[in-house]
């Protein structure tokens, strides 16, 4: 079997794949990504490298016997002032900088990009983790969305692609039809939390109103799938939220067992379209 090698960044989907990779009897090894790489991967196989040592990256790989490579987790859009590199990253940063004025998606395709012409296969984080990890059609779990929900789950859906069209963000959150956020830079949880703090005459009564993510249309599948842990259900819920919705095949339940426990627990729908 040939040796993935992991580009890691923070949240729990690097350390998902690691386990995959150990299930499946598959040779690893890990680059993690300094200041945002879990602890956790410590134990893996692997080497500690800045976000633009693209050179140590490559060699590294290839000094493994990686032939492919799966980019997954959280990575903030870095201060390119800032930016550290090492020589093969200073010729590629003014393309990756143009890029990055381009947006997210333009950004991941040029980083994508630089693996791809090293002679590395990209591999999806879903394909490594099997589709037994990506939203279902219909109910996950026991509860199922009220008819008064349905609404809010088709508008919250078109929202987050029409945002994503534009390359802003995967998320959307609708009450009774109100739009009461979008997803931008700072990410899920966030977008969740600055929800909660909104007043009950916006909000609802809770539960009511719907998260929704979607991936990009523009986007570059293999990277950056919009994904959903226990850590956002119990945000939604904090935020009043009645569930969770996706399109079907098109987002990553994290600890899906875990996804389920806490849902039903807390009354929360999750519900994949299609």
């Amino acid at each position: 079997m040939d040796r993935l090698g992991l580009i890691a960044g923070g949240g729990d989907l690097p350390v998902r794949i690691v386990a995959a990779c150990r299930a499946q009897g598959r040779p690893l090894f890990v680059i993690r990504l300094k200041g945002y790489a879990d602890a956790a991967l410590q134990t893996t196989d692997g080497v500690d490298l800045a976000l633009g040592e693209f050179g140590k990256c490559l060699d590294a790989l290839k000094k493994a016997g990686c032939s492919s490579v799966c980019l997954a987790g959280k990575v903030s859009r870095p201060d390119f002032s800032t930016f550290k590199v090492d020589l093969k990253g200073m010729t590629l940063l003014p393309g990756i900088i143009a890029a990055a004025r381009q947006g997210d998606d333009a950004l991941l395709r040029q980083v994508l990009g630089v693996f791809a012409d090293a002679g590395f296969a990209i591999e999806g984080a879903d394909a490594i983790l099997g589709g037994d990890q990506t939203l279902p059609g219909g109910a996950l779990g026991a509860v199922r969305p009220r008819d008064a929900d349905r609404a809010d789950i088709e508008k919250a859906l078109r929202v987050a692609r029409a945002i994503g069209d534009l390359d802003v963000g995967q998320g959307a959150v609708v009450s009774n039809g109100l739009v009461l956020a979008v997803e931008a830079q700072e990410g899920t949880d966030a977008m969740l939390e600055r929800v909660a703090t909104l007043p009950v005459d916006l909000r609802g009564t809770a539960p009511q109103g719907v998260l929704a993510k979607a991936p990009k249309p523009i986007q570059e599948r293999r990277v950056d799938l919009p994904v959903i842990g226990v850590r956002t259900i119990e945000l939604a819920h904090a935020a009043g939220l009645a569930g969770i919705a996706g399109q079907a095949g098109d987002l990553i339940v994290i600890d899906r067992p875990g996804v389920i426990a806490a849902a039903d627990r807390l009354g929360l729908f999750v519900w994949g379209e299609g």
